[in-house]
């Protein structure tokens, strides 16, 4: 059974960093891309950014995080990560790992190509 913990998550101040975890379990990890979301309060759930799985060295980031967020993944720990750099109160969400259930995927934005997704973790940022 495949199962997604995310950590990390807290009150941060306007031009902050954060760094999020995702650990995963279940399965052999590097063979799967990995995909973070975030939703705030009434708003639809979003794309933040996504990494291949290992051998396709790829990463994809959402237009309203690029340049300021990085994806990385540790096969060793079966986690992945989100650095969030330059933080502005509009990132104010709820931050959710995924992943797929199809394993050598490049990955996607499409939250429909996720499978699992964690419970999620709740990131604040004060002006």
């Amino acid at each position: 059974q495949v199962q997604l913990v995310e950590s990390g998550g807290g009150l941060v101040q306007a031009g902050g960093s954060l760094r999020l975890s995702c650990a995963a379990s279940g399965r052999i990890f590097s063979r799967y891309a990995m995909g973070w979301f975030r939703q705030a309060p009434g708003k639809e759930r979003e794309f933040v950014a996504g990494i291949s799985w290992s051998g396709g060295s790829r990463t994809y980031y959402g237009d309203s995080v690029k340049g300021r967020f990085t994806i990385s993944r540790d096969n060793a720990k079966n986690t992945v990560y989100l650095q969030m750099n330059s933080l502005k109160p509009e990132d104010t969400a709820v931050y959710h790992c995924a992943a797929p259930a199809i394993a050598y995927r490049l990955g996607s934005p499409d939250e429909d190509e996720y499978e699992y997704w964690g419970q999620g973790t709740q990131v604040t940022v004060s002006s």
